[in-house]
């Protein structure tokens, strides 16, 4: 059973943590996350909560002014490492840090290793927030893409949690399948949001090297460019009529139910990764964990290396990050919050975001830049040239 140490402390920085579970019951098709696929070997289980549990009393050594207002648990699968193991984690970052009064603890679960025994530990142990990986409406499709469950799975699964306890529930779902025609969307996005969660996010598939799906792409019938882009403002649209705000590129929420967690990524905040492949931002540096469970485990035991990156972020290039992140939100940029910050002039970026506006991809309102979902849709050239003019832009002398 999971408590807290409350931190009263109005001045004290917030920090979320994020904790990578590396197991799963198989391997997607599609997935380049780090997992250690296949059946739970129990000395590696043991090993791997013992290395977390020791990196944690480590760092939160270092974290004595900051009060954690958000965790979240990703994979990997995380539901399918057990419910008594989650609670014992969480247990562990309550004794190890201090906590917000009511933070949210964010759980990605896959609908087969959900039932309503390990849901109602989670539930008293302390997690408030579940991210429930459906994908998509159609068994064919899913079995396609290597999901481990049925649609009819995920229905149980959200009723399920309902029943328990859980008011805070988002669901995942992926557009630009393989021969996904638009209606066939529109269906899975009604489908969806029939079963009225507080949160979707609507992801386009994206084929990485180093897949299984990589080595048969080019006999996938992917819907092209245009296809997705009408997916995608679909999807956005009957969202946004059923009282859905689109917060960011690929989520939506009802109102008040942001994933607070992941809006630390979007505008800056601080945070700190556990696990193989676990990403950080804390203290003014980025690094990032080796992506081998046995290394991770060997390296805390040892107190040796397990970072496979670290540096300190020049105030250029974290002007840069401010721009690429912020502009994935509703939230967008403000000038003068840019100039304040970083001290470079916002003109240059300024003139190339007016050319965004007169071609729909961009717009200015109340003081801020923010882009278009046309914009949001093809955000990937658009920032880098921003970051290609901010490179251009004087410093501002005070």
């Amino acid at each position: 059973m999971a408590f807290f140490l409350n931190r009263r402390n109005a001045d004290a920085k917030k920090l979320g943590i994020y904790i990578h579970i590396p197991f799963c019951k198989s391997r997607c098709e599609y997935c380049d996350f780090y997992s250690n696929g296949g059946e739970k070997e129990p000395r590696l289980v043991d090993d791997y909560m013992q290395a977390l549990s020791d990196h944690m009393r480590e760092t939160g050594k270092l974290a004595p002014d900051y009060v954690v207002d958000t965790i979240y648990f990703g994979g990997g699968t995380p539901s399918y490492f057990g419910a008594e193991n989650l609670d014992k984690i969480l247990d562990e970052v309550h004794r190890c840090f201090h906590l917000d009064e009511n933070p949210e603890i964010t759980l990605e679960a896959n609908p087969d290793s959900l039932n309503e025994k390990s849901l109602k530990r989670l539930l008293k142990a302390g997690f408030n927030r579940l991210s429930i990986g459906v994908q998509s409406d159609n068994d064919e499709v899913l079995a396609k893409l290597g999901r481990p469950h049925t649609f009819g799975q995920a229905k149980v699964a959200m009723e399920t949690a309902r029943k328990v306890g859980f008011a805070n529930i988002s669901l995942d779902l992926m557009y630009g399948l393989p021969d996904q025609s638009l209606e066939d969307w529109l269906l899975t996005v009604e489908n969806i949001a029939a079963m009225r969660p507080e949160h979707i996010s609507c992801y386009a598939l994206k084929i990485e090297e180093g897949t299984p799906m990589w080595g048969y792409r080019d006999r996938l019938n992917i819907p092209n460019d245009e296809q997705q882009l009408r997916m995608y403002l679909m999807a956005s649209q009957y969202l946004r009529e059923r009282g859905y705000e689109h917060y960011e590129i690929s989520n939506f929420g009802k109102k008040g139910f942001a994933s607070q967690h992941n809006m630390k990524y979007w505008t800056g905040g601080e945070y700190i990764g556990f696990g193989p492949s676990g990403a950080s931002d804390f203290g003014g540096k980025r690094y990032t964990n080796m992506s081998d469970i046995k290394g991770y485990i060997e390296g805390i035991a040892k107190h040796g290396q397990v970072l496979s990156e670290c540096e300190s972020i020049p105030p250029r290039a974290r002007a840069g990050e401010y721009l690429m992140l912020r502009l994935r939100t509703n939230q967008g940029i403000d000038p003068r919050e840019y100039e304040r910050k970083f001290l470079l002039s916002f003109r240059p970026l300024e003139k190339f975001l007016e050319r965004c506006a007169a071609n729909g991809y961009a717009e200015y309102a109340d003081g801020r830049w923010v882009l278009t979902e046309r914009g949001w849709f093809i955000s990937n050239p658009i920032i880098i040239q921003l970051q290609d003019e901010q490179e251009r832009s004087p410093s501002i002398t005070r």
